[in-house]
This record gives C-alpha cells, sequence and structure tokens, in this order.
C-alpha cells in the first residue's frame, strides 16, 4: 500500500451512482489517483468532467455479448490480485504490463429490486445477476492485505478520511472491514438469486406442493442497533431483509420514543390480529395487545366506537398496551388514545387534527402502516444447532367450510359473532379461549398448561356478560367438561377446530345443554 513512483489506480464500476462524482472527484484532485472505468459509471464521470479511462481502451479487449463481458479480463484481475510482497506477482505484472489497483468500488446490478417489481419475468430477473462486479468484490477482498474494496456508498467518507489521517495510506484494519462487508455484500446477493431461482423453479415444476427450500438462507441488513432485547442484558438489533423496505422497515414515525424489541414484537403481533380486518368489507377495528396477546379487541360502526370497546374489554390490562387500527386515526379517536399511557399506536394513517392531539402524548410511539395486510412468508426460530421454518398462519377463515354439529343451528348474527371470535383466538398463544359478544372480547384465556384452565380464566373474566356470548378454543376438546363449564356461565355458541377422537363427547354435550357448536376443520395453535 506504499506511494510509489506512479500514480495509485482506482477501479470504479458501480450501479448504485450515488455520491459517486464527488467521491472520484475527491480521488483525483486531492490524492491524484488515475481512474479506469466501464459502462455507465465511465459516462458519468466524463460527463462531469473527471478524466477516466474506460476499461476496454485500458484492457485493449471491447465490451462484449451486449455488455455482459467487461471486466473479466487479465489485466483487471492481475491488477486486483497481485501480491505487492511476492516478486514473482510483480515480475508477472511487469511483464505484462499490468498496472497494480489500490482501489476498486464496485456495487451489484440491482437484483432485489428487480425482481420486488410486480410482474417481472424471469428473462428480467436473469439480467440483473451480476457476474464481474462479484467476481470483482471477492478478488479484490481476498487480496485486502494489499489494497481496498468498497461496495457501499456509504464507506466513500471513512475512505478519504483513511487517506487524510495516514499521509495517503489506508490501515489495514480499515482494509480488512472493508473486504468483511464486500463478502456480506456478495453472500447476501447470492443468496437472493438462490432463494429466487428455487421459488420459480418449485413453483413451476410443482405449484400444487410448492413449499419450504431444501435450502434455507436468511440474510438481512441491520436497519438499527436496539438498547437491548427482551431484557436489558440481551444485546439485539433490528434488521431488514431486501434491498428495498417494506413491512416495519418502510412505516412512518410520527413520534414517540426509539422503538425498542419487545415493542417490535408486539406491534408485529398487532399487525397480524389487525390484519383479519383489512378486507373492504371490514367494519372498524381496533386491538390492544399485551404481551403478544389480545387485552382487548373490537369492531364498531366507527373507529372511535371500536377502540373505546376493545379498552372497556380490560382497561386495567390496556394501560401500557399496543393499540392496533384498521383505519386512519381521527380526532376522536386520537383524544380517547391520549386519555391513557399506550406504548405504541399503528394505524394505517393519521388526520391532521387527529397528529395535534396525539402531540400532547409525545412519548407515544405512533406509527404509519398504510399495509396492515402483508406479513412474512415464513415464520423462524432459533434451536440449538439449527432453525425451524415454517409457513405463516395467514390462511383466511372461511365459515362456507365450518361444520354445523348440533341440533341447534346457528342465527346468521351467531354466525357473524363466530367468525369474529375465531379470528380473535388465532391470534391468541396456545392453549387458547375467547369469549365475545357484540363483536367485542369479553375474556381472554391465553397460554395456559390446559385447555380447561383457559376456558376458566376467560370465563371468569367475561363474568356476567358470558350471558349469550360465543366462545372459541384453538384446539379441540378432549372432553366435555369445558363444554359443560362453558354453558354453565352462559355461553351459547362454541366454535372450534375439532379432530378429537372424542368430539362425539363434546357435542353430545352441546346438544344436551341446547349450545350451538361449529367445526372449522382448520387449527391455530400459536406456541
Amino acid at each position: 500500500m506504499g506511494a510509489t513512483n506512479m500514480a495509485r489506480l482506482a477501479l470504479l464500476s458501480v450501479s448504485d451512482k450515488t455520491g459517486l462524482v464527488e467521491f472520484a472527484r475527491q480521488l483525483v484532485e486531492e490524492f491524484g489517483f488515475d481512474v479506469i472505468s466501464s459502462g455507465g459509471t465511465a459516462t458519468a464521470l466524463k460527463n462531469a468532467g473527471l478524466p477516466v479511462t474506460k476499461v476496454s481502451d485500458y484492457t485493449g479487449s471491447p465490451e462484449i455479448l451486449g455488455g455482459r463481458v467487461k471486466t473479466l479480463h487479465p489485466r483487471i484481475h492481475g491488477g486486483i490480485l497481485a501480491r505487492r510482497d511476492v516478486a514473482q506477482d510483480l515480475t508477472d505484472l511487469e511483464a505484462q504490463q499490468i498496472r497494480p489497483i489500490d482501489l476498486v468500488v464496485v456495487n451489484l446490478y440491482p437484483f432485489e429490486q428487480t425482481i420486488a417489481r410486480s410482474g417481472v419475468t424471469l428473462a428480467e430477473a436473469i439480467e440483473q445477476i451480476d457476474i464481474g462486479g462479484p467476481a470483482m468484490l471477492r478478488a479484490s477482498a481476498k487480496n485486502f492485505a494489499h489494497l481496498t474494496v468498497l461496495c457501499n456508498p456509504n464507506q466513500y467518507e471513512g475512505y478519504l478520511q483513511e487517506l487524510r489521517q495516514h499521509q495517503g495510506e489506508v490501515s489495514l484494519a480499515f482494509r480488512q472491514q472493508c473486504a468483511l462487508r464486500a463478502f456480506q455484500h456478495t453472500g447476501a446477493y447470492d443468496r437472493a438469486i438462490a432463494t429466487y431461482l428455487e421459488q420459480q423453479t418449485t413453483q413451476a415444476t410443482n405449484p400444487e406442493t410448492a413449499s419450504l427450500p431444501q435450502t434455507f438462507t436468511l440474510s438481512g441488513q441491520q436497519l438499527q442497533a436496539l438498547r437491548y432485547g427482551e431484557n436489558p442484558h440481551q444485546p439485539a438489533a433490528w434488521y431488514q431483509t431486501g434491498a428495498t423496505a417494506s413491512g416495519w422497515a418502510a412505516a412512518t414515525k410520527l413520534q414517540g420514543k426509539e422503538l425498542s424489541y419487545n415493542n417490535l414484537v408486539d406491534l408485529e403481533a398487532a399487525r397480524r390480529m389487525i390484519a383479519e380486518f383489512t378486507d373492504a368489507e371490514s367494519a372498524p377495528a381496533a386491538a390492544i395487545l399485551k404481551h403478544t396477546n389480545p387485552c382487548g379487541a373490537a369492531l364498531g360502526n366507527t373507529l372511535v366506537e371500536a377502540y373505546e370497546k376493545a379498552f372497556k374489554a380490560d382497561s386495567v390490562s390496556a394501560f401500557g398496551g399496543i393499540v392496533a387500527l384498521n383505519r386512519p386515526i381521527d380526532a376522536a379517536t386520537a383524544t380517547e388514545l391520549t386519555k391513557t399511557f399506550l406504548e405504541c399506536v399503528v394505524a394505517p394513517g393519521c388526520e391532521a387534527d387527529a397528529q395535534e392531539i396525539l402531540a400532547a402524548k409525545s412519548n407515544v410511539r405512533v406509527l404509519l402502516l398504510p399495509d396492515l395486510q402483508h406479513g412474512p412468508a415464513y415464520t423462524v426460530k432459533a434451536i440449538a444447532g439449527g432453525f425451524l421454518a415454517q409457513t405463516s398462519d395467514d390462511i383466511p377463515a372461511d365459515p362456507s367450510e365450518w361444520k354445523i354439529v348440533t341440533e341447534k343451528q346457528p342465527t346468521p348474527a351467531q354466525l357473524e359473532e363466530l367468525l369474529f371470535a375465531w379470528k380473535i383466538c388465532k391470534h391468541v398463544k396456545s392453549n387458547a379461549i375467547v369469549v365475545t359478544r357484540d363483536r367485542t372480547t369479553l375474556g381472554v384465556g391465553a397460554g395456559q398448561m390446559n385447555r380447561v384452565g383457559s376456558v376458566k380464566i376467560a370465563l371468569e373474566q367475561a363474568g356476567d356478560k358470558a350471558q349469550g356470548a360465543v366462545l372459541a378454543s384453538d384446539g379441540f376438546f378432549p372432553f366435555d367438561d369445558s363444554v359443560r363449564t362453558a354453558a354453565a356461565a352462559g355461553i351459547a355458541a362454541i366454535v372450534q377446530p375439532g379432530g378429537s377422537l372424542r368430539d362425539q363427547d363434546s357435542i353430545n354435550a352441546a346438544n344436551e345443554l341446547g349450545l350451538v357448536m361449529v367445526l372449522t376443520g382448520i387449527r391455530h395453535f400459536l406456541h
């Protein structure tokens, strides 16, 4: 990395041209670099009045195959891979009239941005698979002992500072860190391509059974370091998957303190629940969650009515809760939201007067997420020695597939209530029991070691309001005891998946006690 009699050589070939011209100008004017470049990068530098040699002129080989082959040449890779402390390498460079390259600046074709576009074809995606770029990045990163590789515009200023602080030199520690970044960049790039091609191949060969890939890769760019994880002794960070921000990474934060690990976990649970009510036919809906479980959820004729019903369902637990709304926040709802301590509020939008009202509670985190419906395709959990992956439980409820198994038939109003209870129960930790009436949760039994315990908790919370209410269970009843307990509390109808060897015992008890029972055929365990 020491200075030579010949000007140092920089190779610039970037897809993302952010800050390119300014950076190149500093290299040339302040530090005396010669610059070689290819394609659009060379054009951008030339148009800016900077001296630049096209790669094709430097190598003596024209770009061919419509630009597919530009930098794959011994004069490029020899200059990158030469070890300055190996005599034979230097002899080879001199014999082939190859200049050593001191700086390689490369970022890759926008593959992930391309496949994120609606309607993109396989052929279009294939053309965005970079070949020369990854080859130069990997070669440069391998030889970091003798040159620097930059793969992101946010590294430019750091490199210039290195040159200024070390009399035109670059420290080994900086070069090694840049090499790591380069390998991370190419690794994520290759994983994105492999994932896309596996999806395309699976769908093309057997679309009926397309599910999980044989090789599951998970890659993300750190979006934000978090203060800590679930507890203060656990370091944590927030990562964005994909090159294009989506989901929570694309949300707008109107106000409030920094988001914590637990905030984000709770917000995602709230998003999944409110997503059940984002279709055009859904009434205004509100859900209030604590520790990923709902303490209150409701539908209303207006958003403020839905929120008030959800809050009154369990006002004690709502303190310090996470609120999700399926409509933009209006002034009336904002006024109610400011009447208690809340950690976070998420909605698809917020009216201007509502924003002014919420500003009075400046610590409350208010987030706008226009797309509440679409979440991750998979859920992943780490285990010792590996991880588990499954497709997300996003199957929509379809009452037309339900079976009414009791002599007593549900009224249309009861069917609507059972559907509401079933949608909420899906998002409660197993064993899950939800009691509702008037499209409002009355009692929630979550995470108990047996279903009878969850039933008792939910009914105790509902109290006298359980008279005429409905009950939803995320799993089947292996015995008829829960049915009898529910009937004694006044429950009128039950929805559950069925599937127990003793389903008939529960059905017989429901018939004996005059209850309606509906089997969905689908369970929603949430561990």
